[in-house]
């Protein structure tokens, strides 16, 4: 089958759509307080969920550029559950974040090799801080506050 090719402006645009349409359809599960998705199954009676990662596997858009986009925000949410096993619905909506952050930079002309690198730093430096703002828990007590939170 013959491909497709798709670069440029239109492009960018066409995976910023896909990203928008996973993560905003992810994001309203949010927090404690967040709405659940149905989800139309082919065999079966519909899921009715509010996880992250179970809504974006089951996200298929038809534009297959859209649908790209999709995919690279469904694979943050798929590592990020494998990883952690929670926070996938963050991990959504930072990824949307940083798209659509570096797409706007990247039509204010940088380029995306020093973009690359700027967020490879501040990962670095996001990690770093986290670590030393960290403290041990030791013993269900800590457990406990940490749950209550």
């Amino acid at each position: 089958m013959a491909k497709i090719i798709c670069y440029g402006e239109e492009a960018r645009h066409a995976l910023e759509r896909g990203v928008n349409q996973l993560a905003d359809t992810v994001k309203i599960t949010m927090g404690p307080k967040g709405r659940n998705v149905v989800l139309d199954k082919k065999f079966g009676a519909p899921l009715i969920t509010n996880d992250g990662v179970t809504i974006a596997k089951e996200i298929e858009l038809e534009d297959p550029f859209e649908n790209m986009g999709a995919q690279l925000v469904k694979e943050v949410s798929t590592k990020t559950n494998d990883v952690a096993g929670d926070g996938t619905t963050t991990a959504t909506l930072l990824a949307q974040a940083i798209i659509r952050e570096g797409l706007k930079n990247l039509a204010a002309g940088a380029n995306p090799m020093v973009m690359k690198k700027g967020i490879a730093k501040a990962t670095a430096a996001a990690i770093d801080a986290i670590k030393a703002n960290s403290q041990k828990v030791n013993g269900s007590d800590d457990i406990a506050r940490v749950g209550a939170v």
